[in-house]
């Protein structure tokens, strides 16, 4: 018997200045045991064994309530302008109906966000964001830029379904034209009346999509509709995986980068265009930081010891052979496919060296650890391209 929805939300401690998704009360009946707090939203992290939610991720498929992905939209005349200003990654050549992963930045040359990119007209854009308050920021630039923009934030939704199964599943619900959509190009569609947008985007390091929903009334009934369509392929409820995207490298914004990290730092060297003919936040201040060289960088750690119990909920400290504190453990997990303890980690430039040994303070004493290079699987994102 499906428990009564508001005894849970008792039990939770759910309060009214935290949004809920249209999703809330479907993960809720599909056994949601968890929550947490991202983009001033609820987000479901806790459906039983994260194991398990791994092992459903790689082998089957889940879908995930990632209605916390605020979209902020912006729209009319200078809209492209507008967007090539927030970000240093050359989108001159981006086409309708296409998705780019970009970088925001900040007069300093700080990560701000790194959001997905949708171009849905010619003079219309999502930023499809991480943790972080994108919409005060672009609005506050056009008020004081001269910009004829509209930036507002839409009622989209967006639901993720990934993993291998993932294709046949979105076939069953929408059509044989999904197995003709390419990685990071999305297309309008709808389900029973209900207006989305799908994607062949996802924050896995898998096959998957994205299914944004523009209704947020409609929210419950698509939510059901993929999940009884797909349970019988194997599909089951879940969420982001924190265990393959370490396994992937996926940067989680506020953990492993923030406002205070430039990309050089972070390995996003590739969305950065100093050399293009347009002029960006944080352009100079990105072109001094690359000509005097980084202090730290993002790194790989196997971590030597039992398998973790659960990832890191503090930064761990990170020491050389001297016992000097050299860096801090971002994201640790334990890999059950990899059999080892997996990390991300900011370290000392002199010191981030592939192969080294260093150690890691766990906060019970100092263990044994190696750096290595990162993804720890599927370095090329090949599995997400097929």
């Amino acid at each position: 018997m499906t428990p009564d929805t508001s005894e849970q939300l008792t039990d939770f401690g759910f309060g009214t200045q935290i949004r809920k998704s249209p999703y809330f009360d479907a993960t809720l009946r599909w056994g949601a045991q968890g929550y947490s707090v991202y983009n001033h939203m609820y987000i479901p992290r806790d459906f039983g064994d994260p194991e398990q939610n791994f092992w459903n991720l790689v082998n089957d498929a889940i879908l995930c309530d990632v209605a916390v992905e605020r979209q902020v939209e912006i729209s009319g005349p200078d809209a492209a302008r507008f967007v090539q200003m927030m970000s240093p990654r050359d989108l001159s050549q981006m086409q309708v109906g296409q998705c780019k992963y970009v970088i925001l930045t900040n007069q300093h040359g700080g990560i701000l966000n790194d959001p997905i990119l949708l171009r849905l007209a010619e003079d219309r854009f999502w930023f499809s964001l991480a943790d972080s308050d994108v919409l005060f920021w672009a609005q506050g630039l056009a008020a004081h830029g001269g910009y004829d923009v509209n930036i507002h934030e839409p009622d989209v939704s967006p639901l993720q379904l990934q993993g291998p199964r993932s294709r046949d599943i979105m076939i069953a619900l929408f059509g044989e034209w999904i197995s003709d959509l390419k990685y990071y190009w999305f297309k309008p569609a709808s389900l029973n009346g209900i207006d989305v947008i799908v994607s062949r985007t996802g924050w896995s390091s898998e096959l998957g999509y994205e299914i944004f929903l523009q209704n947020s009334a409609q929210g419950d009934q698509l939510y059901e509709t993929i999940m009884q369509t797909g349970k019988d392929m194997g599909l089951k409820p879940g969420h982001t995986s924190t265990i393959r995207r370490i396994e992937g490298g996926m940067l989680s914004y506020h953990a492993d980068v923030d406002i205070t990290n430039n990309p050089f730092e972070v390995g996003l060297d590739r969305l950065v265009n100093l050399d293009g003919d347009f002029d960006f936040i944080g352009k100079d201040a990105l072109r001094q930081i690359k000509a005097e060289g980084i202090k730290q960088r993002q790194v790989g750690l196997v971590i030597n010891t039992p398998p973790l119990a659960a990832p890191n909920t503090r930064f761990w400290p990170v020491l050389n052979a001297s016992g000097d504190v050299i860096g801090k453990v971002t994201s640790a997990v334990f890999s059950p496919r990899l059999k080892k303890n997996i990390a991300l980690a900011m370290i000392s430039t002199d010191h981030a060296n592939i192969g080294s040994a260093v150690s890691v303070d766990m906060g019970k004493g100092s263990v044994s650890a190696e750096i290595v290079e990162v993804p720890f699987h599927d370095p090329k994102k090949n599995i997400a391209k097929i």
